[in-house]
């Protein structure tokens, strides 16, 4: 029987490399590290890419047991950043030269039973190496170290190597009612390589006596629905009857377990997760299981706030549960590069669309460096494969220009390898050469007073392929969390206007906004502090104004955010300019002061094209005129209508039909200059009056589901959230991700807030970054990391000394570490 042993504890490190690591005693002075590990932790911002670019040394001892003698042992690691050489007892055994895929090294010839044995890992982090994605500029950073995790297995001379798993899901038209409820009789086929030690892959003709055993069950029930021995073939194919359709409506997922036998005995095992579903590209759009379906999404980098690319698995899922349930996505791109088999099993288990890509970013080396390139689409595609959430190959580095050659072959490298999933190639340039199946294409045209994207035939070559958008917004237009509130409403409506945009044009298959969250990068790009400020929300995950055009289009949770804090003196002349209400609501009611002044519809958006779209707020004063001023119906909404404008936009350079309307008003109802100054102090200004207080009600089937208060903030109150408390020591270490923010008495995030939180820590944990909790524009966060041992632990969150009078000053969450 194969044995599976996770390598993630017990690594020593060294940031520099040298041959004393490959010896039994090691002279030379390391630090005790888990893996996930990245070379060097960062700050926040103000960094310079140079202090991760190393060559590294990690080193771990393997004691090799007697029952070891005679099985052939591997070691996978499942991603080094970004060139890695692995040597055992001194002997340089292999050398990978891909950071964002996996790959296995076998130790068995030069492994000592008995004894102890050195395993040692060079890890090249420089960004001067002759490999995707270097070459040129980078806008992001690529860190380095053992950042994913190292698995040894145990088995026998013979064993699975690769298995596909391909189920084959009933035609477009055969598919009939409500997703959830169809069932079908299809089979799953299995394309199973296997080789003996001395690498030779085995043909059919050596395989008598062979065979396999495999069992289907339900993912989440684990109820088995069929049961098969029969002797091997390579490709062989198992019945299943009353399947069920894998889709983001309802993501059901089925387990594959394979045992290989030889002469009855257990050699080898395989399992993973797979759907049944109908994923097709055409002319006019993108379809699943037999329906048009619009793709809405965002791009994913797979960094963390100081800690890079070194998160394990509970990070990696948090990631998708965001997108699915806190954005309201159906779809991701992995950009630029494969990202955690975690992060894709997840998006199994949601129903996450994905589109993911091989690395590169713009630039195309020479023919080493294609080489290298092309060997990284075979490993993503191999190890990938089986992930029913992966719709579309990226065969093309991002935004580079053409190159038949180059291109002509990674499309048939993917095809071959994978002829069940189209291939697209992200460029930003119009009419180029189209190899793939899809066309993608960056369209940055959307500036904020032009359409929200080009038509399909405007970019595309070939209109009778797909066209997909895989970036947008982004750079045209950064956003920080303390922005002023004029320019953080502009960034949500620029995402929104691109939505609605490819909701009109029905050939377009869909689109991925740019981006999930804010990252770290490189001097050439940002915003002059090492951080793209291009994220919907911050690096810590917490939401920008943004972010809420996403998570309006779900039902799942209720939404209602106010574009503005209602603080006139935050804006130009006291003026409240253009305020939105976000919602997913069936209506929103406006009171001021607790007096209804208009309850808004989706038919009050300007929108038509998404299913809930941003509403302007235009009524600042309600009925009062005609039932308190004892004004005619025509008066007041003369009156009303010249005074909500005022709100808005002030007194100067009236538009001619306000104007006409307050000469109306003079010269027919003979209201005077006073009397008009008068109304508006009343209704619509605040300077030297009282503040106001407005309330939102968020309605849905009949029932408050939400209120969002606005008045003048009294004091601060810390919320504090954390997406489990229950942390795990299982393969490795567990992070707890605990995100801050700092709000008034109403709930409302303060986004001029900046300063560092006090974070004190006790138990078995520790703070994976910096002592203290930075917070920019009201929100922050910061990463809890277990150190081994299980027991209860805290961290504790207190506002800076000088907030210590209020009552709500900290927050303390509780752990268990299990």
């Amino acid at each position: 029987m194969p044995e599976i042993i996770a390598m993630n504890n017990d690594w020593q490190f060294t940031e520099e490399f040298s041959e004393e690591l490959l010896k039994k005693d090691c002279a030379v002075s390391l630090k005790e590290v888990r893996i996930p590990h990245n070379v060097k932790d960062t700050p926040y911002h103000y960094f310079d890419d140079s202090i991760y670019q190393m060559i590294s040394g990690y080193r771990r001892i393997i004691h090799a047991p007697e029952e070891w003698r005679g099985k052939r042992i591997f070691v996978t690691f499942m991603a080094v950043a970004h060139s890695a050489v692995v040597y055992l007892n001194g002997t340089e055994l292999a050398t990978h030269n891909s950071g964002y895929t996996a790959f296995e090294v076998e130790l068995s010839d030069h492994l000592k039973i008995g004894e102890d044995n050195v395993l040692a890992v060079k890890v090249n982090s420089r960004e001067d190496q002759n490999i995707p994605p270097f070459g040129h500029v980078i806008d992001y950073m690529t860190y380095g170290g053992i950042y994913r995790e190292v698995y040894l297995k145990i088995c026998e001379d013979l064993r699975m190597s690769e298995v596909f798993v391909e189920p084959v899901a009933p035609e477009e038209e055969n598919i009939t009612g409500e997703i959830k409820d169809f069932r079908f009789n299809s089979t799953l086929d299995l394309d199973i390589t296997l080789d003996e030690k001395d690498g030779n892959i085995l043909s059919e003709g050596d395989l008598k006596g062979i065979q396999l055993y495999t069992v289907i069950s339900e993912h989440k029930s684990g109820k088995a629905v069929c049961e098969n021995t029969f002797d091997f073939a390579g490709l062989s194919s198992v019945e299943i009857e009353g399947a069920r359709l894998w889709d983001p409506v309802s993501p059901f997922l089925y387990d594959i377990y394979i045992e290989l036998l030889k002469n009855g005995q257990i050699i080898d095992t395989f399992s993973c997760s797979f759907g049944f579903r109908r994923s097709v590209f055409k002319e006019d759009g993108y379809y699943l299981n037999g329906r048009k379906f619009k793709l809405r999404g965002l791009n994913r980098h797979q960094s963390y706030a100081y800690n890079g690319y070194a998160m394990p698995a509970s990070m990696q899922k948090l990631d998708a549960d965001i997108l699915k349930f806190e954005l309201g996505c159906n779809a991701v791109r992995t950009s630029h590069y494969p990202q955690s088999q975690h992060f894709l099993a997840r998006c199994d288990e949601l129903g996450l669309l994905v589109f993911t890509e091989f690395p590169g970013w713009q630039h195309i080396g020479d023919q080493d460096w294609k080489d290298q390139a092309c060997v990284n689409l075979e490993e993503m595609i191999r190890q990938y494969k089986n992930h029913c959430s992966i719709i579309l190959w990226g065969v093309r580095i991002n935004e580079s220009v053409d190159d038949d050659e180059f291109y002509t072959k990674t499309n048939e490298i993917a095809h071959s390898l994978d002829d069940s999933r189209p291939t697209g190639g992200v460029r930003y340039i119009e009419k180029s050469s189209l190899l793939e199946d899809v066309y993608t294409f960056n369209d940055f045209s959307h500036e904020g007073d032009n359409p929200g994207c080009k038509p399909k035939n405007a970019v595309t070559p070939d209109p009778s392929k797909a066209y997909l958008i895989s970036e947008y917004n982004g750079h045209m237009f950064p956003t920080k969390a303390f922005d002023c509130e004029e320019h953080r409403l502009e960034h949500a409506l620029r995402h929104a206007n691109v939505l609605e945009a490819v909701n009109t044009n029905k050939d377009i298959a869909g689109s991925f906004g740019w981006c999930m969250f804010d990252y770290n990068t490189h001097k050439d790009f940002g915003s002059g502090d090492r951080i793209c400020y291009h994220g919907v929300m911050d690096m810590f995950r917490n939401p920008k104004l943004a972010a809420y055009v996403y998570a309006s289009q779900q039902n799942r949770t209720p939404v209602l955010e106010i574009s503005s804090s209602m603080d006139i003196g935050e804006h130009p002349g006291g003026n409240r300019g253009n305020i939105y209400i976000f919602t997913n609501a069936d209506s929103v009611r406006m009171y001021k002061n607790d007096v209804l002044l208009k309850e808004y519809t989706a038919a009050d958006s300007s929108y038509t094209h998404l299913r809930h779209a941003p509403i302007l707020v235009d009524d600042y004063v309600g009925d009062a005129l005609k039932d308190a001023e004892d004004f005619t119906e025509r008066q007041a909404a003369i009156v009303k209508k010249a005074l909500n404008h005022i709100a808005r936009y002030g007194m100067n350079n009236l538009p001619l039909d306000i104007k006409l309307k307050l000469g109306e008003a003079m010269t027919v109802y003979h209201m005077t200059f006073e009397q008009a100054y008068a109304l508006y102090g009343k209704y619509v200004g605040n300077w030297g009056d009282k503040a106001t207080t407005f309330r939102f009600e968020a309605i849905k089937d009949g029932e408050i589901v939400k209120t969002v208060t606005k008045s003048t903030s009294g004091k601060l109150n810390l919320e504090v959230s954390c997406d489990h408390t229950e942390l795990r020591e299982g393969d490795t270490y567990d992070v707890a991700a605990v995100r801050v923010r700092v709000c008034d008495e109403y709930g409302n995030v303060q986004p001029f807030f900046n300063a560092q939180l006090k974070a004190e820590l006790s138990g078995p944990i520790e703070l994976a970054g910096p002592k203290y909790i930075l917070i920019n524009g009201g929100m922050g966060g910061c990463y809890i990391r277990t150190t081994g041992e299980k027991k209860a632990a805290s961290l504790k969150i207190s506002l800076p000394e000088e907030y210590s009078y209020l009552e709500e000053s900290s927050r303390q969450l509780l752990f268990e570490v299990l």
